[in-house]
């Protein structure tokens, strides 16, 4: 069976070819997943089978870092890295933040 990502050999229409210039969150998506990799948090290998394996309505719904981050989260959740508790405990602190989360995502 064939995986949402994998799309050779069907009509996709044309290809974008335009440079963008990065927003902070995506540099730092991209950072990140840099920074535990060479740590040996986890492997690119994990990287592109958390993607891979996201339901197709989410593979589609998320931007290109947005699916990163969902599998660099995936992967360390997995490895024990770090806890769904102190991840949402993370994401709490935030909310709760003066100035509330600082996203610089539109």
């Amino acid at each position: 069976m064939r995986g949402i990502h994998d799309m050779g050999g069907l009509q996709a229409g044309p290809v974008e070819r335009v440079e963008h210039d990065y927003q902070l969150w995506e540099k730092r998506v991209d950072a990140l997943m840099v920074l535990l990799s060479r740590k040996r948090r986890f492997t690119v290998d994990e990287l592109r089978k958390g993607i891979e394996s996201l339901p197709g309505d989410a593979y589609d719904r998320l931007s290109y870092y947005e699916r990163w981050i969902s599998s660099i989260t995936s992967a360390l959740i997995h490895r024990g890295t770090i806890s769904i508790e102190e991840l949402r405990g993370k994401l709490a602190d935030i909310e709760r933040r003066p100035d509330g989360p600082r996203i610089d995502k539109p």
